[in-house]
């Protein structure tokens, strides 16, 4: 995905995206920082389509309604899991299939292979009114997940949870990641978090967006809980919070 000279400013004036670039690799996992009001809600709002740019473009290569196997070309998750009270947890995760035609028996057995991968398998009966948060961000990310999508576009999907189930949260979007080969772009606030989930963190400025720095981590691939102790981890941290910091100021 390429996104060149990207523009948008909404009503009042107010500049949030100003000729921003940036390209993103195919199956590669990309976490987006910066400031509240920045802009990164924007893009993913324009990369998903859900809004339009005053200037620039979007490129897809290839395009994403030419991939095979992919129902849905993109998916979001956003910050709350906005699950239909009146619907069971099973039918909650199909409801895209089910947009889609997908007869009864075979959306009913993909939402199941979801919910059993993120850890609810035995959930499917339920209602949201009878989960947690962190059950309920689970079902919405299986849902974005069972139309086998080639992006997954996240805005801050864990940040109303707690620490630790933040975590888990995080290793079950690594382990989805790593299984099904999708383009991942993630939007958080948590230094800690985009450093742990990606392979490269951009850290945006403050509105209107400019990049002020665009970081492949020197971390091992395979992440594990221990690696937020480690010194590397640290130093990575360092740079992203000095970058952040330098943003914030520009």
């Amino acid at each position: 995905m390429q996104v060149s000279g990207i523009r948008r400013t909404f009503s009042g004036g107010v500049s949030v995206l100003d000729g921003l670039d940036l390209d993103v690799a195919a199956g590669s996992f990309v976490a987006l920082v910066g400031p509240s009001g920045c802009g990164k809600s924007t893009l993913l709002r324009l990369v998903a389509g859900l809004d339009r740019p005053d200037a620039g473009t979007l490129t897809f290569s290839p395009p994403l309604d030419h991939i095979p196997g992919a129902r849905t070309p993109i998916a979001f998750v956003f910050q709350d899991a906005h699950l239909l009270p009146w619907r069971s947890v099973l039918d909650n995760v199909a409801l895209p299939l089910e947009l889609a035609g997908v007869p009864a028996p075979e959306r009913h057995a993909s939402a199941h292979a979801l919910l059993k991968e993120v850890g609810l398998g035995d959930a499917t009966s339920r209602y949201p009114a009878q989960l947690s948060g962190g059950m309920r961000m689970r079902v919405s990310l299986a849902r974005a997940l069972v139309t086998r999508p080639r992006l997954l576009l996240l805005d801050e999907p864990f940040a109303a949870l707690d620490e630790l189930t933040r975590n888990r949260l995080d290793d079950q979007l690594l382990a989805l990641w790593k299984e099904l080969g999708m383009t991942v772009l993630f939007v958080t606030h948590s230094l800690s978090e985009a450093a742990y989930l990606a392979e490269r963190v951009v850290v945006l400025s403050r509105r209107p967006a400019r990049v002020m720095l665009d970081q492949r981590l020197a971390l091992p691939p395979e992440r594990l809980p221990a690696l937020r102790a480690d010194p590397g981890f640290a130093r990575e941290m360092g740079r992203l919070l000095q970058a952040l910091e330098q943003g914030e100021a520009a």
